[in-house]
């Protein structure tokens, strides 16, 4: 991602100079940007999750004050493993191309 227009990217940094920066700042602000959208994508990942194990595991319309019953609980609890175990073997899959 090159930081060194206040377009595209850099828009959304409003009328900030990214020229005036150190070429320090601007790897600093790289960085930065990098993470956040990083982050952005685990949550995004963890909402389609939690929304897909709720619909599959909660009954439609069920109002939750309080805890899972005894068949949403392990419903959930399965639901999630599994989607972590995908997870890790799509990573290892991955790590094998890099490699």
């Amino acid at each position: 991602m090159d930081l060194s227009s206040t377009t595209g990217a850099g828009a959304g940094l409003g009328n900030l100079d990214l020229s005036k920066l150190s070429d320090r700042d601007k790897q600093e602000l790289q960085t930065f940007v990098v993470n956040e959208s990083q982050r952005a994508r685990i949550q995004a990942s963890i909402h389609s999750l939690t929304d897909t194990c709720f619909r599959k595991c909660i009954s439609p319309g069920a109002i939750k004050k309080g805890a899972l019953d005894r068949n949403e609980e392990p419903c959930m609890r399965n639901c999630v493993e599994r989607f972590m175990d995908a997870n890790f073997v799509v990573l290892k899959e991955l790590e094998k191309l890099r490699g």
